[in-house]
């Protein structure tokens, strides 16, 4: 029954539930045991991958066209009556497991996560999360439809951001205040929007029996090797370890700009007049300067991005109704990955394709794993894939290299990077911070102005140096544009986590070029079949929350800045 399923789900795109059904009820009316698991195993990985499959394909079409009215009801038709009755006979067989009592080799953890899948485990739950999904697919509509007129032409918020690195002062806090006057005007959009989500991410609490909403959202996220009160521990590293060296980043570049006080559009110019780096003018130049990169780094690695070009798995440029921000997804069935960007000529696009190919390398190399279920990697871990891979690549820019720049040029940009990196995690702070505000205090965070003052507090904390004196609402509203609060709650301290781990990789790396990879690779090879902590122990980091191992991390930064500069 099974060899008859496709190779990929595209031939299932328009499937209904009544053509995917018998094969769970095939999987589910098996008596297992231990002779027959790993056949049952291999079956209902094949059905689980070309659904997960689905799913992706279905999603991305909506993202790279938001306006695509066709693909949206694709979308949520699966939604509606695919993903719900899925969930549940996805359910229904890790009950059956566990039931056996079997424990088939390197399942250990995902037996563990099944347990507590099992535990907020409701029926009643399934229609509530697609709606979740569509709602998420709203949010992206909202965004992707935020265009500007700027010199006689409409352009995407994200169009303008070539502008911000303009020398001209005044153009930078012309292009600056247009961008956040067009995403003012949605403000209303956005807050009954968060208030629907809010409202929904409760009921899910509620109904799987949750004392809160952030309780459940950490047996769903299987976070098992960390509390809430170790993210309240790595805020206050953070504002120890951290928020002081942000500062001294600040402080410098308002030095060199010769300003009196740093505001929000001198943040992205360079400092000492220099002209924006170029990296690359047409999207083909980026994927095979990057290709080139990799190639250098380690072949493993260039033959893997070398397999996502030449299967078209990169959609890199942005435009008109494209929904924001990048990612990595993987289209489970095929064993491949996919990547979304919105590129526009800047840096940060090299950044961002250096930093999704490193998802993509996990899922090339634990793609010989044999069962869905030990691919399901934390996200915690996921992330240092990525960021590691930003750093680890870091010293192959220059075009000697294979890359983009020249030796100074190279130098430049590996600066810029590490001092984003030391401003990430403050950032990363008040993200994290009020979203612990919101599900503790779920009544006031309804109320948007509530949410706005929580933001406030915690900008207040953790970004030091930037003066936003007459630009009240348009910092109060922050919280509006990161889509992980309102998208995908609580995903966000994973980046922080991941990259003091993704620093730490890069430390060995400089003391073991070939080693660091190695340990790298071997880290991904294993999906998620050991502990988050033993993850980051293979790849050569401590998974860690203190000032102390936050400091480490700081000071090799700021050290390596200083020698790059000179």
């Amino acid at each position: 029954m099974f060899s008859s399923l496709p190779h990929d789900a595209r031939p299932m795109l328009n499937w209904s539930w009544a053509q995917i059904e018998p094969y769970y009820t095939d999987l589910a009316a098996r008596e297992l045991n231990a002779r027959n698991v790993a056949t049952w195993l291999a079956d209902w990985t094949r059905i689980n991958e070309l659904v997960e499959e689905m799913y992706a394909r279905l999603n991305v079409a909506t993202t790279v066209n938001t306006a695509d009215q066709a693909s949206e009801e694709r979308y949520r038709a699966f939604l509606d009556n695919i993903f719900p009755p899925a969930l549940a006979a996805e359910q229904k067989l890790k009950e059956q497991l566990l039931a056996s009592g079997l424990e088939p080799a390197g399942f250990a953890i995902p037996l563990r996560n099944m347990r507590t899948e099992s535990e907020i485990f409701r029926d009643v739950n399934l229609p509530l999360q697609a709606d979740e999904l569509k709602m998420s697919n709203d949010y992206d509509k909202i965004i992707g439809a935020q265009t500007v007129q700027w010199d006689g032409n409409e352009i995407t918020i994200a169009q303008l951001r070539p502008v911000y690195q303009d020398a001209d002062r005044a153009k930078r806090e012309r292009a600056w205040r247009l961008a956040l006057q067009r995403q003012l005007a949605d403000r209303d959009a956005i807050n009954a929007l968060w208030q629907k989500f809010l409202a929904l991410r409760l009921t899910l609490a509620r109904n799987a029996d949750c004392a809160d909403y952030r309780g459940y959202r950490w047996k769903q996220t299987l976070r098992f090797d960390y509390s809430p009160d170790d993210c309240t521990s790595f805020h206050r590293a953070i504002e120890q370890a951290v928020v002081p060296a942000a500062q001294r980043v600040y402080e410098r570049r308002r030095k060199r700009l010769g300003v009196e006080t740093l505001r929000p559009w001198d943040l992205d110019v360079d400092p000492l007049g220099r002209a924006p780096l170029k990296p690359y003018r047409e999207i083909a130049t980026l994927k095979n300067q990057v290709k080139q990169t990799f190639d250098h780094l380690d072949p493993t690695l260039g033959n893997y991005f070398g397999t996502m070009i030449a299967e078209d798995l990169l959609d890199l440029e942005n435009h008109k109704n494209k929904a924001p921000g990048g990612y990595c997804t993987a289209f489970a069935a095929i064993k491949r990955p996919f990547i979304f960007m919105n590129a526009v000529g800047l840096h940060d696009d090299v950044q961002t394709l250096l930093h999704e190919s490193g998802h993509c390398f996990h899922v090339f190399q634990s793609a010989p794993l044999p069962y869905a279920q030990q691919r399901n990697v934390g996200m915690e871990f996921a992330e240092v894939a990525s960021m590691g891979m930003e750093l680890l690549a870091s010293p192959f820019l220059a075009t000697d290299n294979g890359g983009f720049y020249s030796t100074q040029d190279a130098a430049r940009a590996r600066v810029e990077h590490l001092e984003k990196c030391i401003l990430f995690w403050p950032y990363m702070a008040v993200v994290d911070a009020f979203q612990h505000w919101v599900y503790e205090n779920p009544n006031d965070a309804a109320t948007p102005a509530q949410c706005d003052a929580a933001w406030a507090r915690e900008w207040n904390r953790f970004m030091r140096g930037i003066d936003w004196s007459g630009l009240d609402q348009e910092m109060l509203t922050g919280w509006h544009r990161k889509l992980h609060i309102h998208q995908i709650p609580f995903y966000y301290v994973e980046y922080g986590l991941a990259q003091l781990g993704a620093v730490q990789v890069w430390a060995n790396s400089l003391r073991d070029p070939h080693g660091a990879i190695a340990n790298y690779l071997r880290a991904l090879a294993l999906g998620g079949t050991v502990t988050l902590p033993e993850l980051f122990a293979t790849a050569g980091a401590k998974f860690a929350f203190d000032a102390e191992t936050l400091g480490n991390a700081i000071a090799l930064m700021e050290r390596t800045i200083d020698e790059l500069e000179r």
